[in-house]
């Protein structure tokens, strides 16, 4: 388990740190005045003796808008380290997921069992599924991870995407490169494509999900005729500030690359940036600051109004993957099915639960919990349960605050094929079909 002294030496930490605010701005920061060079990014001495290194999120020609990068200036440059070698990939997968088919048939599941002791953020990696391509950076993969103890002497990178990290229990204090972040459940944290960083437990066991974006980074969608305010507000977005580590003892790296896990151990830590400008950059986002945007009349809007952020594909509209979020909102729609209605969608959704109950899953066997989660693929038929269809149509349409869940979903363009452990493990519930039940029919012709 997470030594208690750790814990509370990181929690201290967690809570002291200061932040940029902000999402996709041009931030700088230093850790130690005169580390940053005046009027250039690469002097041909930096200052203080330091290494200037650009760490490129997006292609040099992609458009400025789109374009992600940063400079770091570090102790030691990224290139010095010895070759990396192989690793097991323990529980994690990706794209191409090819030993399962994909299924059409509506799929949920309890959440993860405990972890054996000392299971670590990388360790505790379980991959649900995913679709697309690594090596063609499309696509995207679910995972969900346990751990009960912080990385030590150790640091973790994704060359493969960028990691949406969903906390459902327990807090996590993420070192990254750029600095540190603090995300407890509720929040959501964003680690760019390539960024190095470790995982510190702030609570004895933690438990979430988490969405790899092998494609275009996240963005925060156009709001359209919504006009210039409204939904995730860039200003809620934080981005840490420069704080440097330096460790002149053995650090395991573990990078994520082309699906495979790769390890090499450096002399030094290499979380060693004195400081850095750029927007390739991790942020942390409380969920609850989202602004939600819903009727005021009649009918319940589409769940794309409750997008926090998007990566874009090549056809606009059409995301790679989404990240939703159905925050705590009034409903008071007049003469309306207030729930999310029966649908069936050309986007495949991957739903979990943060906390609480969601108002369109109320029963069935095993439930929709904190930290389970279900899958709709592609064009399978789906919408409230039994139970919630009967309530919902013969409730008093008086104001309904929903203040008692904090759900999410990632909606992907492509259908989700799950992994082999996600089909036959004991966390699949095997009996989610029947929450539709008893659906029954209240009209027949000529009646």
């Amino acid at each position: 388990m997470g030594g208690g002294t750790d814990i509370e030496q990181s929690r201290k930490t967690a809570e002291a740190l200061s932040y940029a605010t902000g999402f996709g701005n041009e931030h700088s920061s230093e850790s130690v005045p005169g580390a940053l060079p005046e009027g250039r990014n690469s002097p041909q001495r930096a200052p203080l003796g330091l290494y200037a290194e650009q760490l490129s999120g997006t292609a040099f020609t992609e458009p400025r808008h789109r374009n992600r990068r940063t400079w770091l200036y570090r102790i030691r440059p990224s290139a010095a380290h010895p070759a990396f070698v192989r690793r097991d990939n323990g529980s994690l997968r990706s794209a191409p997921f090819a030993e399962c088919v994909p299924d059409p048939n509506r799929l949920r599941w309890n959440p993860l069992p405990e972890p054996p002791d000392g299971t670590d953020f990388v360790d505790g990696l379980w991959t649900l599924g995913g679709n697309g391509d690594v090596l063609q950076r499309t696509g995207m993969a679910v995972h969900l991870y346990t751990a009960n103890a912080s990385m030590t002497d150790r640091v973790f990178s994704d060359s493969d995407g960028e990691l949406l990290i969903v906390p459902e229990r327990g807090g996590l204090l993420l070192r990254t490169e750029m600095g540190m972040l603090r995300a407890e459940p509720g929040h959501v944290a964003l680690i760019p494509r390539g960024v190095r960083f470790r995982v510190e437990l702030l609570d004895e066991s933690v438990r979430g999900y988490v969405c790899e974006n092998y494609g275009q980074p996240f963005e925060l969608p156009e709001l359209g005729p919504i006009g210039a305010n409204g939904l995730a507000n860039p200003r809620d977005f934080l981005a840490p500030t420069a704080a440097f580590e330096h460790r002149e003892s053995p650090v395991e790296v573990i990078n994520k690359f082309g699906g495979n896990l790769w390890s090499a151990t450096y002399d030094h830590s290499p979380l060693d940036v004195v400081a850095w400008h750029g927007n390739h950059l991790p942020y942390v986002y409380d969920l609850r600051r989202f602004n939600v945007i819903g009727s005021i009349s009649y009918d319940h809007p589409d769940p794309s109004v409750f997008t926090v952020l998007t990566s874009p594909s090549d056809t606009p509209g059409l995301a790679g993957v989404d990240f939703v979020v159905f925050a705590p909102r009034w409903l008071v729609g007049e003469d309306t099915f207030r729930p999310p209605y029966f649908h069936r969608n050309v986007m495949s959704e991957y739903m979990g639960l943060i906390e609480g109950a969601y108002d369109a899953k109320a029963s069935g066997p095993g439930g929709f919990v904190p930290g389970g989660g279900s899958l709709h693929n592609m064009m399978s038929a789906h919408g409230p349960d039994r139970d919630t269809f009967e309530k919902a149509s013969s409730a008093e349409l008086k104001p309904q605050k929903l203040d008692d869940g904090l759900a999410f979903m990632f909606e992907t363009r492509w259908p989700v094929t799950a992994t082999p452990q996600a089909l036959t493990g004991p966390q699949l519930q095997k009996r989610y079909d029947d929450v539709w039940q008893g659906l029954e029919r209240h009209w027949s012709p000529g009646v």
